[in-house]
């Protein structure tokens, strides 16, 4: 059983949260989310909000509070075999409370169909808040190039 070892990254302003499934290998590693280096998702965000590409992990953190973001992870824990989504079994979820009760969270986007698949299963039934699934930014979704992604995450924008 690996337990989740980043806590959620909001702030009292948060508008739109955004859910992964669980964090990769390398994100265990770097101890920040998206921290594999073929993760599209700090390009998708920062080219959405017209920013420059964040690089460091204080530079990730600052971009996600000052554009009104709650990240985190539908799973808190679970058994899972390197990054697979596919080997993915005794899932325990994460407690949104900690976001949705502290933070005016208008929208929740799940990152892909594992986190979709989780939180439909685990988190809505006890939030009653429906999440809008966007297509992974993960480098196993090879088949959404980049423009494709730009254009389906359009919606996270203010």
């Amino acid at each position: 059983m690996i337990i989740h070892p980043i806590p959620p990254l909001f702030d009292a302003d948060a508008r739109i949260l955004i859910l992964g499934s669980f964090p990769s290998v390398k994100s265990r590693e770097a101890g920040f989310f998206y921290g594999h280096p073929q993760n599209r998702f700090w390009k998708v965000i920062s080219t959405l909000y017209g920013e420059d590409l964040p690089l460091t992990i204080e530079e990730k953190r600052a971009f996600i509070l000052r554009n009104q973001i709650a990240l985190w992870d539908v799973i808190g824990s679970c058994d899972i075999e390197g990054s697979s989504d596919a080997s993915i079994r005794n899932v325990v979820p994460n407690d949104l409370g900690i976001i949705l009760d502290n933070a005016p969270i208008r929208t929740i986007y799940v990152n892909g169909k594992t986190a979709e698949k989780y939180y439909r299963k685990y988190t809505e039934p006890l939030t009653g808040r429906p999440a809008v699934c966007l297509p992974s930014t993960s480098p196993a979704n090879a088949a959404w190039s980049l423009e494709k992604l730009l254009a389906a995450w359009e919606c996270v924008r203010r």
